[in-house]
Parts: C-alpha cells; structure tokens; sequence
C-alpha cells in the first residue's frame, strides 16, 4: 500500500488533476489510503481562503459563484469549487452533479469543481468536505468556494469551514424571516441579496440590515455589509468580491485567520471521528443496544467500546 501511496502523493504534488480527482474519492470513501494521502501533503496547504455561500434553494447561489470564478480567474488565481448537493436515494451520489453547473468554465485549468453527496448528513455540509478543502489548499488552489445544499435551521456548520461565510438571500421568498429563525445571522460575514432588481429588493436589505443591529458583531469585531447583486447580468460581484477581500485582511489584522483555521482543523477531526464511530456502530448487531436498553451498558461505556473497535481507536496505545 505505501507505494501506492507514495506514486499517489507524487503525483498530486506535480498537480495531475486525475490525481486530485482519486485523492478527493479517497477522502469521501473515508480510506484509510485517503488519510495516509493527506497526512502527507497537509503540509503543502499554504492556507487558501475558503468562502463558504450559503441561502435557501433559487437563491442564485451557483450563478453568484459562476460570477466570482470570474472575478478571482481575472486576477490569474486559480480557484476550486465544491458543490454539496443532496443525495440520490438509489446511487448515493450527488443528485445535481456539478456538470450541469459552471459549464463555461471546463476548459480551464484554473478551475476545479466538484460535487460532493450530502449522505444524509444535517448541516448542508458532506461529512467529508473539510477534508477536500485541506486537499484543495495543498493542491496550489487560490481559493476555495465551497457551495451548501441550502439553508434551514441545522446548517450553520459551515461556519466551522469557511473563513468567510456568505448568506444568499432573495426577494419574494421570505429569506428575511428565515434567516432570523435559522440563527444564521449570527454567523454569516456578508450578506447579499441576490435577485435585487425583484419587487421587495430594498425592503429586504433594509429588513437584513435592522435585523443586524441587534445582532452581536460577528467575532466580537466585523459588522456584516449588506450587499446587491443581480448574478446573472454580473451586478454587484465586483463589490462583493472586494469584501471577501476586505474580509480576509480583517481577519490576518484581527489575528482571527490563524484561530479560524484551527477551528477548522477541530471540525475535521470531529467529523472523522463521528464518522468512524457511526461505522462502529452500524457493525454492531441488536444485542449491543438491547444491552444500553437494559441498562447493563452505560451509554458512555458504549461509546468507548465503539472508539476501540473504530479505526482511529485501534491505533490508540
């Protein structure tokens, strides 16, 4: 297996995109080859911007994205994006693959896209997103665009990944109140209401922008902008992309960059070890639970059977 993983590593560090493309199955299939890869070229991550874009469905959120490519492809940066899509009940991959998304940007090197499967996870976020982010910044991307499902009251995790955080909003939807209900608020760094040429456009903004007064400063220091943009003529995502930009710098001035990219490194591992103790636990027959049930099993001393029995356990001395 070490070969294998060494011709793999060697590859994915000369940038062979089919090299990218089996170390990011790898990491979503949960291999252990897939963590092996990774320890390994960790160190090659030189801390990329992530955005996380976020908002309810129709929201605009993957032309918004389509209008950033273009913005950070001018530059000469090169840029990935994931797409989180839901899950196909019978294959289990993405429903909305990412090749009837983005088109016109195939043919370019400098753009990576790729949809990930929900799997039934809560949060927006596929279980193995945060691992395809570290894999992309190691890979030489520029900045990393991470799309979610949608929003609703569970998926605010995406703050846990995203060094900025953008909320999609859009007349005529009621995204006002939503947001306010969902507690995103408090986490998203920029708002932008999309579709602005809509009825209702300037009384949403105004609506998001009261909201914010009462809303706690996001970390303790930056004060959300409400911005407007119409994606699909280009309107707006010239100043949007100058407050990601704007954001960024903030956050190196604050010494929050530094905290947030740990942030994300507690995330990864909390996602990894969730997932190995779920795989425990679908090993398991009836009898394991009918023994929690009885109450001969403390509900702790489940889970520490869980952990040594789990991949991540068994290598614990």
């Amino acid at each position: 297996m070490l070969a294998v993983v060494m011709s793999l590593v060697e590859r994915f560090l000369g940038r062979d995109e089919r090299a990218l493309a089996r170390a990011i199955s790898l990491a979503e299939a949960g291999s252990p080859v897939g963590q092996v890869l990774l320890a390994a070229v960790r160190a090659r991550a030189t801390g990329a911007p992530v955005v996380g874009v976020t908002g309810s469905p129709g929201s605009g959120k993957s032309t918004l994205i389509d209008r950033l490519i273009g913005a950070v492809r001018e530059r000469g940066e090169r840029v990935a994006v994931v797409t989180v899509d839901p899950t196909s009940p019978y294959s289990g991959g993405a429903i909305m693959g990412d090749r009837i998304r983005m088109m016109g940007w195939y043919d370019d090197p400098g753009v990576y896209i790729r949809s990930m499967a929900t799997r039934g996870r809560l949060g927006g976020l596929a279980g193995a997103t945060l691992q395809v982010v570290t894999l992309l910044d190691a890979y030489g991307f520029d900045r990393v665009f991470v799309e979610t499902v949608g929003v609703g009251q569970s998926e605010i995790d995406i703050v846990e990944l995203a060094d900025t955080t953008i909320l999609v909003l859009t007349p005529e939807q009621g995204d006002g109140v939503q947001a306010l209900k969902a507690g995103i608020m408090e986490v998203a760094d920029l708002f932008c209401v999309n579709k602005y040429d809509r009825p209702g456009g300037d009384r949403l903004k105004r609506e998001v922008e009261a909201a914010l007064e009462f809303t706690p400063l996001v970390g303790g220091t930056w004060r959300p902008p409400v911005l407007e943009t119409v994606a699909t003529r280009g309107e707006g995502t010239g100043l949007l992309m100058e407050y990601l930009d704007r954001h960024i710098d903030h956050l190196k001035v604050t010494g929050q960059r530094r905290e947030r990219l740990r942030r994300r490194a507690r995330a990864e591992v909390s996602a990894l070890l969730n997932r190995e103790l779920e795989r425990a636990l679908s090993a398991r027959d009836d009898g394991f639970v009918d023994e929690i049930l009885k109450g001969r099993t403390s509900l702790r001393d489940a889970v520490l059977v869980l952990l040594a029995a789990s991949p991540v356990g068994s290598r614990v001395d």
